[in-house]
């Protein structure tokens, strides 16, 4: 039997401390010395230029299946679950975590309809399932979401890919996931349907779901008032209660939303 590894803050929904990935094929740190404790219904935001180490940070979190990625220091654990964990515990912890992966909107499953997409983590969960109510769920998300009547049994290359995105962003919270990892979950999205993304994660924020943001977006992280982290080549170098506690690091090539 899977046993649960001990956690050092069952109250957070994330926590990491000196937390440390590395690249499996060239022994690389790609984060380094990371420490975060985000309580449920906080929001964080992971900032920083193309190749700081934010999306490895987040992929590691999320517990998505990147073999190149191991853990080689420090310690982490989302949802009550360490990142350490296997087996039946690593499952439980994906169950509780959603996940919007970086350009996931260009790799939805092409045989599958929207709707079908969406409900997957939830077929794939439970071995009985609800036709009708899975049914009304997938559609009260994908309403709310302000994707058109109808779109659930196109398929995705019958899609813009701002409506894919949003297909995506609906999939990972179907599950209403104690922890949301969303990687730039405006990537694609015109301008008009932003505030329907945004006001679906603030509603789910204020019901106590904690939401770790990868952007760089100052309009993101101001619409969700998220705590800023801010990393340089896998290290920390700002953190902040607001964005601009943080606006500028030590080096100025750093600086963020400029």
């Amino acid at each position: 039997m899977d046993r649960m590894p001990r956690v050092n803050d069952p109250d957070a929904a994330i926590f990491c401390s000196d937390l440390s990935i590395a690249r499996a094929s060239a022994d690389t740190r790609v984060v380094d010395g990371v420490s975060i404790r985000l309580m449920p219904g906080e929001t964080l935001a992971v900032m920083g230029a193309t190749g700081s180490g934010k999306s490895s940070l987040a992929s590691c979190l999320a517990g998505a299946d990147q073999r190149d990625l191991r853990i080689v220091g420090g310690t982490g654990e989302v949802a009550g679950i360490s990142l350490r964990a296997r087996g039946r515990a690593r499952r439980i912890r994906g169950y509780r975590t959603g996940h919007l992966a970086q350009g996931v909107n260009s790799s939805l499953p092409s045989r599958l309809t929207i709707s079908e997409i969406v409900a997957e983590p939830i077929t794939g969960r439970d071995r009985k399932v609800n036709e009708r109510a899975l049914a009304l769920r997938v559609a009260a998300l994908l309403d709310e979401l302000q994707l058109p009547i109808g779109a659930s049994e196109k398929y995705p290359y019958e899609l813009s890919s701002g409506m894919r995105q949003r297909v995506a962003i609906a999939r990972s919270l179907v599950l209403d996931p104690q922890v949301l990892i969303a990687d730039e979950p405006y990537a694609n999205l015109d301008v008009d349907v932003r505030p329907a993304v945004r006001d679906a994660l603030l509603r789910r924020i204020e019901d106590g779901m904690a939401l770790l943001v990868v952007t760089n977006e100052r309009e993101l992280v101001t619409d969700l008032a998220a705590q800023v982290l801010v990393l340089r080549a896998g290290h920390p170098v700002g953190v902040g209660r607001h964005l601009d506690d943080v606006l500028w690091t030590p080096d100025e090539a750093t600086r963020i939303g400029g």
